[in-house]
């Protein structure tokens, strides 16, 4: 019996300003836990798409940034869902320390990295499921995989469905947190620029039909590939 997932867009903050992702399979599995203090409000995001909390499959953190994994340990609490999350970055999980220095893209980065909330300390958790590489989500009701996309940070990740949504974390953004609609761009910070990019183009080279950002609407793979290549010629 064929099966499909649907990408669900549950906003922490604004309209798509910081978003988390629901996975509506066979059963329901979440991508990230936005910024502290949100549990509720994602809570709430998950009613509207006739999800009991109870029944969330599991939580998958794209990377160790405050607005990635700020609500993790109080969702888990809420759900009992367990916790997926790349190796490279269990450290500032487990510390509560969202994952620095913040290496800002431009010049929006660099006015954020003097932003105080950026330094404040996050309940600490311990992922359940530690991610060294490639994972199948079947066993979780989702016919996908969670990808190591490193750059953004080293144990960033992405989600890819079956049916080719790409739930990519900060792996790219739009422009300006999402302010301006299907315009690709960087997010403000990146550890390594190079390797983030060698990450994106690898994603692409998968065909995906859609990318679904932490910041911003949905972006179109076209043009995040026509992006990519000016992008690739700037940093060389």
């Amino acid at each position: 019996m064929l099966h499909t997932t649907r990408v669900a867009a549950v906003p922490v903050t604004g309209r798509h300003t910081i978003n988390t992702y629901l996975l509506l399979g066979r059963r329901p599995v979440l991508v990230d836990a936005g910024t502290p203090g949100k549990a509720g409000t994602i809570v709430e995001g998950l009613a509207r798409h006739g999800v009991d909390p109870a029944d969330l499959a599991l939580i998958v953190l794209t990377h160790a940034h405050l607005d990635h994994f700020g609500s993790a340990a109080e969702l888990q609490r809420l759900t009992g869902a367990p916790i997926a999350a790349h190796a490279a970055d269990a450290g500032p999980y487990r510390s509560g320390r969202s994952r620095r220095p913040y290496r800002p893209t431009g010049p929006m980065g660099r006015l954020m990295a003097r932003a105080r909330p950026l330094y404040a300390r996050i309940e600490p958790v311990e992922p359940d499921i530690l991610l060294d590489g490639p994972t199948s989500l079947a066993d979780f009701g989702v016919d996908g995989r969670i990808m190591p996309t490193p750059g953004h940070t080293a144990g960033s990740v992405s989600v890819l469905t079956d049916e080719g949504d790409l739930v990519a974390g900060d792996l790219i953004a739009g422009s300006f947190m999402g302010l301006i609609p299907r315009r690709p761009a960087n997010p403000p910070f990146h550890d390594d620029p190079a390797r983030n990019l060698a990450s994106l183009q690898a994603m692409l080279a998968l065909r995906p039909r859609a990318l679904h950002v932490g910041h911003g609407g949905p972006l179109d793979p076209g043009r995040v590939a026509r992006w990519a290549a000016r992008e690739q010629r700037r940093l060389t």
